[in-house]
Formats: C-alpha cells, sequence, structure tokens
C-alpha cells in the first residue's frame, strides 16, 4: 500500500524580488547594523592556497539589457578540489577559503565581481575528474526559481576536453557559453562570465 507523504508537500515557488537584497545583503543596501559585512562577500582569507583571481561579468535579459537587481551565489572547490562541506570525505578543505560568494549585481551596470581562488579539478559521479568550475545560482525579480549554471576556464582545454559534463551537452554550439575568458589586471587573472538569461547566446542552465 503506498503511504501518502502529507508532511513532505513541496513548498510552493515565489519571484524572488524585488526585496532580496534587502534581505541578503542589507548592507549593500545602506542597512547596517544586521551584519558586520554582508554574508558572501569575504571567500578568501590572508593564508588561502591556490591562485587568486577576480570573476566577473554582468547579468543580461533577452534583449542584451542588464539586470539592475539580480543576485549571484556560487559555489566551488578549493584549490585542491575539495569543497568546504561536511559532506566532503576525500580530505579536509582549506579553512581559509569559504566556497560559497554572494554578490549583487550593480544598479546599474548589471555586473557582478567575485575575489576568490581558482578551483582544483572534482570527480564526477562515476570518479573521473571535472574540469575546474563554479557553480552559479542566479535570481532576481521576475524569476520564479533560481537559475543554475556552470562556469569554466578558457585556459583549461585540456581538463575541459575532459569533462563528463561539458560533455554532456547536446548542442555542442552552446557549449562557449561557460566557458570565461581571462584577462590580467594588476598582475592577477580576471575571467569575464556574461550570463544571458534568454536570446542569442543564452548561457546553458542545469536542471538540479
Amino acid at each position: 500500500m503506498v503511504q501518502k507523504l502529507d508532511m513532505l508537500k513541496e513548498s510552493p515557488s515565489q519571484t524572488a524580488g524585488p526585496y532580496v537584497h534587502i534581505g541578503l545583503t542589507p548592507n549593500w543596501c545602506d542597512i547596517t547594523g544586521v551584519y558586520p559585512e554582508d554574508l558572501g562577500r569575504t571567500m578568501v582569507g590572508l593564508q588561502a592556497k591556490g591562485e587568486r583571481i577576480v570573476v566577473t561579468g554582468r547579468v543580461l535579459d533577452g534583449s542584451g539589457t542588464p539586470l539592475e537587481d539580480a543576485l549571484i551565489e556560487i559555489w566551488q572547490a578549493d584549490a585542491a578540489g575539495l569543497h568546504n562541506s561536511p559532506i566532503e570525505k576525500r580530505g579536509k578543505a582549506d579553512p581559509h577559503f569559504t566556497g560559497w560568494g554572494r554578490q549583487p549585481t550593480d544598479g546599474a551596470t548589471g555586473e557582478y565581481r567575485f575575489e576568490t581562488i581558482k578551483p582544483g579539478r572534482v570527480p564526477y559521479v562515476d570518479g573521473r575528474p571535472m574540469a575546474p568550475h563554479i557553480i552559479f545560482w542566479i535570481v532576481a525579480r521576475g524569476i520564479n526559481i533560481g537559475l543554475h549554471t556552470r562556469m569554466y576556464f578558457a585556459d583549461e582545454e585540456t581538463a575541459n576536453a575532459e569533462c563528463p559534463v561539458l560533455a554532456r551537452i547536446e548542442h555542442r554550439s552552446r557549449v562557449p557559453t561557460l566557458i570565461a575568458r581571462r584577462m590580467e589586471e594588476d598582475g592577477r587573472a580576471v575571467y569575464t562570465f556574461d550570463i544571458r538569461l534568454q536570446g542569442e547566446n543564452e548561457t546553458v542552465f542545469f536542471d538540479v
């Protein structure tokens, strides 16, 4: 006999805005005294291991217009490919690196910016190594369910070619929408990753 699961019903989804920033990034909204610093703003401690990088870009709608009120969270492994999580069983992650960040987009340009560490390779479910990547979660006014995508690195061509996740993307012409290009800024690597919600060159989003 099938058991009823009345206690585990799914909660209804709601749009994230327009007050998402007040709750999640109050200091950015000039609401002080809630947190000393908005949660997720600082990811890298002074003693963190690995290459320090900047990840930046814009969130664009179908017409190419920047979203002024989007909010982005990222998750990633440390330089050794370990996650700062209690379910990480392969070793101890770098205690000086959070592995998680949160930033709003700029109200005028739709830009975001994270100062982080270039991640190491993490195994896929079958043990094959995935290419270094950063997981993105995007919410904004009008988006009922947060969008998930991944950012890969243009200077990791060999690892990208071997990545089992990238290999599963059926339309190969869309793979470049997940690849961030590298530049140098004051001696530090800067990776640019624009997220396009619709239209031409729409970013690949994952159903997770």
